[in-house]
């Protein structure tokens, strides 16, 4: 487990794919998990260890997640998050290249529990929330090209159904449309970068993740 930033009140890890942040029933061992034991050895601290998460990314991708250590830093981190107040920004590599080098995309969405998947609509529907992401392409190789993406509001699969919409699935993400998977069993997703103003000290707090071994492996020049 990689740790990009720790206080005494959030820490910031860098999730590996496949990792699961929250338990569900496979029963896997889970980020939180190892975080509390992370805290529990590194401060010896005796019985439980307090770890709340105020947001999570998917199983098959990878990069920075956000926990709080407190319950102050609970409930103030999970507020920003609600308010819009955080600035996530994503990595995507995609086996074609997007209709315009930069824009930005606005679509409906709605999540289907039979199959955990999210249904896209180009226009607004009963049931759908609205979705809106910004991306411009920062990389391209011969076959793939690396996607920046800032997210303007935080949807259900919200990246992975927006760029298969656009006829760009994500690398190895065959539940929206990629022709094959990848050999980590993940997605070549990548929460890259987090920022906003620290809860509890006000403090400017901005992370970037290191770029994965295998965005570099594709010759990507990033």
């Amino acid at each position: 487990m990689e740790v990009a930033y720790e206080d005494n009140h959030i820490i910031i890890v860098n999730k590996q794919a496949g990792e699961l942040v929250q338990g569900d029933r496979t029963g896997d061992v889970t980020l939180i998990d190892l975080v509390k034991q992370y805290l529990k050895v590194k401060y010896q601290k005796p019985g439980n260890v307090f770890v709340g998460v105020p947001h999570r990314i998917d199983r098959p991708t990878c990069g920075l997640v956000v926990m709080a250590r407190t319950s102050k830093g609970l409930s103030r981190m999970s507020e920003l998050f609600r308010k819009g107040e955080v600035s996530k920004t994503y990595w995507a590599v995609v086996g074609n290249r997007p209709p315009q080098d930069s824009g930005t995309l606005t679509h409906y969405l709605k999540n289907v529990q039979e199959n955990n998947k999210t249904r896209v609509s180009d226009t607004p529907r009963e049931g759908y929330q609205k979705a809106v992401l910004n991306y411009r392409v920062i990389a391209h190789s011969e076959r793939y090209w690396l996607l920046e993406i800032q997210l303007l509001t935080g949807r259900k699969h919200q990246i992975r159904a927006q760029l298969s919409a656009i006829g760009c699935p994500i690398k190895g993400d065959l539940k929206y449309g990629a022709p094959r998977s990848n050999r980590d069993g993940g997605i070549s997703l990548q929460a890259h970068r987090i920022a906003f103003k620290h809860p509890v000290s006000g403090l400017d707090i901005d992370i970037t993740a290191p770029t994965p071994p295998g965005f570099k492996q594709l010759g990507l020049d990033v």
